[in-house]
């Protein structure tokens, strides 16, 4: 049977350590400059998933969590999201298939609940009275929701330019959110919270950044697990909108787990897609690089710096990056899938033109299964949307006023 085996490793380097100062990352790759997150080890046996039926939502799948036996899990029925296959974009596209893994359907609508299930499930096994997550909405919304459930108090930084759904979402759990002026800011307070009052970090705090809360990051696992269950085989290309790479990392550890227990002889190719191209430049350069800070309608993923957990995954897999910077060709994406009845936040509808420059780059062809990751709902920004949208007429009630007003539009 497989399990958590205790303890945190380094993907990177291999070094392995305890479950106790993990909040800064691997300590020897840190001595070489290098900021890269320790992740949770496990005793993967061959075989079949051992799966809990009777388990809420994604701990179902608690044999490869990293958490012991004894723990109560935090569930609010997060996972198990449909794959939804979008045959006309795949053919627009020129991939064989193209199918979307629709995370709005979790609870706080976004796949951050993955990650808020396990680290607060863990976190309030350890005792735990105060979680602490820097956000711009989505992250800190799950947080925020998951700690409400299990009774933990929620402290959420954000940032005042975020869109008012996201501070709402954030403060309606209870959450106590504050904004400061820059992203860097919020990780100092961060760490001075952790260190002065022993709050229990659920996003990453390390400066340059390495990932967030490593039992969480393994949330994410199961997303390739379901994947796996329901296309009864492993897609050629994931595509994941990714800031910080702990939903890259999190799905490739999931495939490499499916690996490890005969199910299947690979991983698919993990490509990473964000507005500044520095998932793309950290590959060019071999480590991660800084990229210039703009304004982005994908503000979710607006990263300026790659993570080492990031690459490692795409370097692992055979995968690639994508930037996608332009607001216009992101937008556009997104009304594409709206009309496919799926409407997501702009930082997730970026994997359409990010499969588009894929193909247009050779990556991906005919043949092809490509899966992309339906990280959180439009509902989120609703404000973007509307911008790009003719307003709606008033109108007399009769069918000539309303043909006169379908005609005009």
């Amino acid at each position: 049977m497989s399990a958590y085996a205790g303890g945190l490793s380094c993907p990177v380097c291999g070094l392995e350590t305890g479950e106790n100062d993990w909040h800064h990352g691997c300590p020897r790759c840190r001595a070489d400059g290098r900021s890269v997150n320790l992740l949770p080890r496990y005793e993967i046996e061959p075989g079949g998933i051992d799966r809990d039926a009777t388990a809420p939502g994604l701990f179902k799948h608690r044999s490869l969590l990293p958490l012991s036996a004894d723990v109560t899990p935090v569930s609010l029925g997060e996972g198990g999201t449909p794959i939804i296959p979008l045959d006309g974009v795949a053919e627009e596209l020129g991939v064989g298939r193209f199918l979307l893994k629709d995370e709005t359907r979790n609870p706080t609508w976004s796949y951050k609940d993955r990650l808020a299930a396990v680290a607060v499930t863990k976190a309030k096994h350890d005792g735990a009275d105060t979680v602490v997550v820097a956000s711009t909405g989505n992250h800190g919304a799950a947080v925020a929701a998951y700690a409400a459930a299990a009774g933990l108090r929620c402290v959420a930084l954000t940032v005042a330019s975020v869109p008012l759904t996201m501070k709402v979402l954030m403060q309606v759990y209870g959450a106590a959110v504050a904004a400061v002026d820059d992203l860097e800011g919020r990780w100092a307070l961060m760490r001075a919270g952790v260190r002065e009052r022993g709050w229990v970090p659920v996003s990453g705090l390390a400066d340059p950044p390495a990932g967030s809360n490593p039992w969480g990051v393994d949330g994410y696992k199961t997303i390739a697990y379901e994947l796996f269950d329901e296309l009864g085989a492993v897609p050629d290309v994931v595509v994941v909108p990714t800031a910080y790479g702990d939903g890259l990392i999190g799905i490739f550890r999931g495939f490499s787990d499916l690996v490890a227990m005969g199910l299947t002889d690979r991983v698919p190719q993990m490509v990473a897609v964000d507005p500044f191209g520095a998932y793309a430049a950290g590959l060019a350069e071999g480590r991660p690089a800084w990229m210039e800070r703009r304004p982005s309608v994908a503000f979710s993923i607006a990263t300026p710096i790659a993570t080492e957990q990031g690459l490692f995954a795409i370097e692992q897999s055979g995968g690639t990056a994508v930037g996608v910077g332009d607001d216009t060709e992101i937008m556009a994406g997104q009304q594409r899938l709206a009309r496919q009845g799926i409407y997501l936040e702009a930082s997730s509808a970026i994997s359409l033109p990010a499969v588009r420059r894929l193909v247009e780059a050779g990556r991906v062809g005919p043949e092809t299964v490509v899966v992309a990751v339906g990280t959180a709902t439009g509902l989120k920004d609703v404000g973007a949307t509307a911008d790009l949208l003719a307003e709606v007429p008033v109108i007399e009630p009769s069918l000539e006023a309303l043909d006169e007003a379908i005609a005009t539009r």
